[in-house]
């Protein structure tokens, strides 16, 4: 940047810039008062100092300046930033925001690696991504001019080394994206300027500031933070993490209380059993489990680990294979005591029909119940999450149960669901088969914690 003004019948011209590049354009310095020939050893001291500065991560700036006696008949930079006279160097500090290194340290545990892009001297930039970092001796840090000397198919082979581009372009933001996406990793790229709207349309996530950033920017996003902060990035990779953990919670706990219905009818069927359960019971326990408590799961905080697991892979599966084969245990788990309520009843005891069908409809309905606080988490004991971390379940569990009650004790209800009073042996057998699918996969979560053969869950 150039500005010329007139003092003493003079014209000067006052010019400030990067130190490299003005240093270019000088011809002479001023040392104590006086101008002199600038000679190869002033330009070894002062890029000497200019490293010292950026590798403290300051941003320095260089001033010089030249007088015309007259003024100069154009005012162009070509004819007014040239034979300029060194004057010397300031270094300022723009120091991280105090929340960032901890912000760049969870997105390290998330499998998330964070590059800095920036105008800056490759030094300073270094120097802040150190202090921040995700700057460690095997990290490389590029400058614009490093780019510009390297094929696309090498920049692909050395990315995921480099940490830090300094004095880059917009091109080459957008030649960094390309590389990322090549080797098929999910690329975000944050930008504010006109310039930038390339590489954030480019990138998988594009997020432009909400503040500093122009409307074209703003219009090829994806993302638009309001407040221009990196920490709100990670939140909102954290938020999107909890709402995506929730979705797998709720799907994988109505599809597993399903599978346990469906066996229940398919294996009493085929060892030649009366039918466990009326079709009218079959849709008072969707009604009851599938309603409340899913929708609590739909709300359960997120939990502590969540931000400690690597990255899923884009197309993954909402249901991978491990989580299908627990959730088809699970469903076996819910059929198995649902069963064995009705053998005991029928052929134990030998009991009515509509007692033995009571007996297999609250266990079945009670046992989802229970499963509900089972998908909170899986992998994590109820215990360690906090049984009332989350109200909602709470409430959901007891409004349910109650309502399961309702059916198999008021009379009215009785009437209309073909329920029978049970004795006291019968209930006590039918809360200690309910609760067995929470205290099994409670044993499940403690295999797991010795041993991650499930890792997939996560």
């Amino acid at each position: 940047m150039t500005v010329i003004r007139k003092a003493d019948g003079k014209v000067i011209a006052y010019v400030k810039g990067a130190p490299d590049v003005l240093l270019s354009k000088c011809t002479h310095i001023e040392e104590n008062g006086k101008v002199v020939a600038l000679e190869p050893g002033h330009r070894q001291r002062i890029l000497a100092m200019n490293n010292q500065l950026t590798g403290r991560a300051l941003r320095v700036l260089a001033v010089a300046f030249r007088t015309f006696e007259n003024a100069p008949p154009d005012y162009n930079a070509d004819a007014v930033e040239q034979q300029l006279i060194w004057v010397g160097l300031l270094g300022m500090i723009d120091p991280p925001r105090q929340e960032v290194k901890a912000a760049v340290a969870e997105c390290t545990q998330a499998g998330i690696k964070t590059v800095m892009i920036t105008g800056d001297h490759k030094n300073t930039a270094a120097a802040v991504a150190r202090e921040l970092g995700f700057f460690t001796e095997q990290s490389i840090a590029l400058t614009g001019e490093d780019l510009d000397r390297m094929s696309q198919e090498q920049l692909e082979e050395q990315v995921q080394h480099i940490a830090v581009y300094a004095r880059v372009s917009p091109e080459h933001k957008l030649r960094i994206v390309k590389a990322w996406r090549k080797r098929g990793d999910v690329a975000a790229m944050t930008g504010d300027g006109v310039n930038d709207a390339p590489a954030v349309k480019e990138a998988d996530i594009g997020v432009a500031m909400g503040i500093t950033g122009t409307d074209v920017t703003k219009e090829v996003s994806d993302m638009v933070i309001t407040d221009d902060n990196f920490t709100s990035i990670v939140a909102a990779v954290r938020e999107g993490r909890g709402i995506y953990d929730n979705i797998q919670k709720f799907i994988h706990y109505l599809l597993s209380c399903n599978t346990g219905e469906i066996l229940v009818m398919f294996i009493a069927s085929i060892l030649g059993w009366p039918a466990p359960l009326l079709p009218i019971q079959i849709l008072w326990v969707n009604l009851v489990t599938d309603g409340l408590p899913a929708l609590a799961l739909g709300v359960e905080p997120m939990e502590t680990t969540i931000m400690r697991r690597p990255p899923r892979k884009p197309h993954q599966s909402l249901i991978t294979k491990s989580r299908a084969a627990l959730l088809l245990i699970q469903g076996v788990f819910i059929a198995v005591c649902c069963l064995l309520a009705f053998y005991y009843v029928l052929f134990i005891e030998k009991g009515h029909l509509a007692r033995a069908m009571t007996a297999a409809f609250l266990v079945l309905s009670c046992s989802q119940l229970f499963h509900s606080l089972n998908c909170r988490s899986m992998t994590q004991s109820l215990w360690h999450i906090g049984f009332f971390s989350n109200p909602n379940i709470i409430i959901a569990f007891l409004i349910s149960l109650l309502l399961q009650l309702a059916a198999v004790s008021v009379p009215l209800l009785q009437k209309i669901f073909r329920t029978e009073s049970l004795n006291w042996i019968e209930w006590i057998m039918v809360l200690a088969l309910s609760s067995f699918p929470l205290w099994a996969m409670e044993a499940v979560k403690y295999l797991f914690r010795k041993k991650p053969f499930l890792a997939g869950l996560e």
